[in-house]
C-alpha cells in the first residue's frame, strides 16, 4: 500500500497530504474545540500530547477509540494530554462526550478548512473524513510514535501509544 492510500473496510482510498513520520516535527494546527474556541499545537506545550484521529465520532470503531482513551487517560501522569481530532461539529462532539461520559479526553474538531488533515497527511478524500491514526507528541513537538491500523475500521493497539506516553512523561 502506498503512503498515499489507505484501506476502508477492505477498500482502497486516497489519503491527501503527506503521511507523517516518527522523528519528524508535529506540525502546527488550529482548531475548534467544542466551546468553539481555537486550539493550536502550542497550547499543549510542555504537555506530552495523545493526538487520536477518529473518523466520526458517530462510529461504533470511534466511539470505542474516544471511550477506550478516556478511561485509559486517568491512569496517564498529569503531564500527559489526550486530544480527539475528527471533522464532526464541535456541537456534536460536545453532545456526543456529555452523553457519553467522556471528560478526560478534549476533542478537537477540523471542520473548517480540513488544514490539519492535510497538514498531518490523514485526510481521506473519497469520505471528506480523517485517516484513523493515534501519534505520541513529545513536550518538543516531535512525534514519537505513531499507531495506524490496516483498515481504518479497525481500532488502533492501545498499549503501544501508552507505553510510548508513559515514557515520555
Amino acid at each position: 500500500m502506498s503512503p498515499a492510500t489507505a484501506k476502508f473496510k477492505g477498500n482502497e482510498m486516497t489519503i491527501q497530504g503527506k503521511p507523517l513520520e516518527v522523528g519528524q516535527k508535529a506540525p502546527d494546527f488550529e482548531l475548534t474545540a467544542t466551546d468553539l474556541s481555537p486550539r493550536r499545537l502550542s497550547d499543549y506545550k510542555g504537555k506530552v500530547k495523545i493526538v487520536s484521529v477518529v473518523l466520526s465520532l458517530d462510529t461504533s470503531t470511534c466511539d470505542t477509540q474516544t471511550r477506550a482513551f478516556n478511561e485509559k487517560a486517568s491512569g496517564l501522569d498529569d503531564e500527559v494530554v489526550v486530544l480527539t481530532v475528527s471533522v464532526d461539529l464541535p456541537f456534536a462532539q460536545k453532545r456526543w462526550c456529555g452523553a457519553a461520559g467522556v471528560d478526560r479526553v478534549e476533542c478537537l474538531s477540523d471542520y473548517k478548512d480540513h488544514n490539519f488533515g492535510k497538514s498531518w497527511g490523514l485526510r481521506v478524500q473519497e469520505l471528506g473524513l480523517l485517516a484513523r491514526t493515534v501519534f505520541v507528541v513529545d513536550k518538543d513537538d516531535v512525534i514519537r510514535h505513531i499507531e495506524r491500523p490496516d483498515d481504518l475500521s479497525q481500532e488502533p493497539d492501545y498499549e503501544p501509544v501508552l507505553a510510548a506516553a508513559k515514557k515520555l512523561a
